[in-house]
């Protein structure tokens, strides 16, 4: 069996032996069932009714991580705790953790802004324009997360915030959010772009505790999408970004605050209608209010397991998610934050509908999906360089360890334990950690979107360049960079260098799509005596340096690669280039 297969096996096998122990102890609690069906009131599409069965959820699969095979130390220690009381000690927590709900959102609770004073402030258009005369990447990003969600600070955000409770900021300025997507920007893409049902849109109903999706075939036009509207569904759009400059540009310029893919759906619900069942999300969301108003519950995750899950949950019955511990009508320019595990829904007010986007991110950006990349990587290393870890298991262990024997008392399966115990120690020494992360690294390139360019990025990058078809030649080709021309990254976060163990690759994100994974990480290999001019340039952001002053061993060489950094649209110029002067010939 493969490597990977073997460790997608011991992990089933592993969960499924937890499942059986506690099985012992406590009956499984049954789970209602739904099944999709077109709503009557549809007729015209019964003939296009889909099964629409939850997705089958794909199974662990070890990502690989190469690296050189060199011992390499890390700070810290990983103590691993192999203790039988440990799934006890759980139980406990997870049956005071209801009694203690109560108090803990008393401690911990939704905190709510609201100003006796409409909160003002500057339309999106001029904070967007604004921000262009922002010389540094970053900047730009922390600025336009704090006009997302003024007036909270982003530092107390993050630091009581983020992560732990929700947040609801009520303004009183229905314009607050005007700019970034109405209904009629909506109408728009469905007239004039190719929008797919189940890739760009899904019609959605929640009627009698039961969620459905009414997605027909092929292309989502108006006369369809608006009839379903007017029968009382959601209209739900994936990813606005591909469609909508404005949200292009925000969620662009976002994600260098996160670090993290920015994403955004959203969504537009009839007056006195709700298009999704009560569940919890695997993001942080940000709710932004656009239009109309929305009546919002949010829910404390329901046991300890639930706090910042890995995936998104089913759907829930009412019955199963207890009391809202926030209970709010947002309005147009209002704003709505909750972590990932807070159960939530929405359901729309009688007298108007509802258009709001949903930014969300830090999906699958844990410690331990950093881990599931080191530890797979530092057993290979540590099994290579330590005998200890090749060494043979005991003979007949099978007799004292498995689930059959976990409630014996036996001394064997102390030692055995211990031996676990003392060799997950040892395996920090191995980790490649600056691997792993440059694997993640590589992730949220391949998952950014491109920046969109401010005026002075366009006139002084490749996309500005002068090159034209005129009076019937080609004017203006190539352009003329020389050893006094100054450079930098057009973004902070725009290109990084990234080892596979055998070579180094520049990832880089400015030939990205607009549409998610619809193209290959965009990188290519740099030479082992480049790597220095490029680390030089990325640290040197937001300054310019002179293409004189990259660490290469000759002029050629270090007008080569600033060519081929412009070529590629990483780097922009302090000026716009000129085209060489036109040689007459005789």
């Amino acid at each position: 069996m493969a490597t990977g297969g073997a460790n997608e096996h011991l992990m089933i096998l592993a969960n499924r032996q937890k499942k059986q122990k506690k099985n012992k102890k406590k009956k499984k609690k049954k789970k209602k069932t739904m099944e999709s069906k077109h709503m009557s009131a549809f007729a015209l599409y019964q003939s296009l009714q889909l099964d629409l069965s939850p997705p089958v959820k794909k199974p662990f699969q070890r990502v690989q991580v190469e690296v050189k095979k060199k011992k390499k130390k890390v700070n810290g220690s990983a103590a691993v705790n192999v203790n039988q009381s440990r799934a006890k000690r759980k139980k406990i927590r997870n049956k005071l953790l209801k009694a203690a709900n109560k108090e803990e959102s008393k401690k911990a609770g939704p905190e709510i802004t609201q100003e006796e004073e409409s909160v003002t402030g500057e339309s999106l258009d001029a904070v967007l324009t604004e921000l262009t005369k922002v010389n540094n990447s970053r900047e730009r990003a922390s600025k336009l997360f704090q006009w997302l969600i003024k007036p909270v600070p982003a530092k107390s955000f993050f630091r009581e915030t983020w992560e732990k409770k929700p947040v609801f900021v009520q303004r009183k300025n229905p314009d607050y959010y005007k700019g970034l997507f109405s209904t009629a920007e909506f109408d728009r893409i469905l007239r004039e772009e190719n929008v797919q049902y189940g890739v760009n849109l899904d019609i959605t109903s929640y009627v009698n505790g039961k969620r459905e999706t009414h997605n027909p075939p092929g292309r989502a036009l108006p006369f369809t999408v608006w009839d379903f509207y007017e029968s009382g569904c959601s209209v739900r759009l994936l990813n606005p970004q591909a469609f909508s400059s404005t949200v292009w540009n925000v969620l662009s310029i976002l994600q260098e605050q996160f670090g993290s893919m920015a994403g955004a759906n959203v969504y537009l619900t009839p007056p006195g209608t709700q298009g999704f069942a009560p569940h919890y999300d695997d993001i942080e969301a940000f709710v932004v209010q656009l239009e109309g108003k929305k009546h919002w519950r949010v829910y404390s995750p329901r046991s300890e397991d639930e706090v910042l899950p890995v995936l998104s949950s089913p759907n829930f019955d009412q019955a199963e998610i207890g009391k809202p511990i926030l209970d709010v009508v947002l309005e147009a320019g209002d704003l709505l934050f909750f972590p990932r595990g807070f159960i939530h829904q929405g359901i729309c007010l009688p007298d108007a509908h509802s258009l709001h986007i949903t930014i969300s991110s830090y999906q699958k950006n844990s410690w331990g999906d950093l881990l599931q990349k080191v530890i797979p990587a530092a057993l290979e290393v540590a099994m290579e360089e330590d005998v200890e870890f090749r060494r043979g298991l005991p003979l007949g262990y099978l007799t004292y360890m498995g689930v059959q024997n976990s409630d014996k008392e036996d001394q064997r399966r102390v030692k055995f334990l211990s031996r676990i115990e003392n060799l997950m120690k040892r395996l920090p020494n191995y980790a490649p950690v600056d691997a792993a992360v440059d694997q993640k690294a590589r992730e949220f390139f391949h998952d950014c979107l491109p920046p969109v360019l401010t005026p002075d990025e366009l006139a002084t990058s490749v996309q500005g360049a002068p090159s034209r078809w005129a009076d019937s030649e080609v004017k203006d080709v190539g352009v003329h960079i020389t050893t006094q021309t100054q450079i930098r990254m057009l973004r902070a976060g725009c290109a990084r260098l990234c080892s596979d163990g055998d070579a180094v690759h520049l990832c880089y994100t400015t030939d990205n799509s607009r549409v998610y994974h619809t193209e290959e990480l965009k990188s290519f290999e740099i030479q082992t005596e480049l790597t220095d001019a490029v680390e030089f340039l990325i640290h040197s952001y937001p300054n310019f340096v002179t293409v004189e002053s990259l660490l290469c061993d000759s002029v050629q060489e270090k007008i080569a690669l600033a060519e081929l950094l412009f070529e590629k649209g990483i780097i922009h110029t302090a000026e716009p280039l000129q085209a060489p002067p036109t040689v007459q010939s005789h």
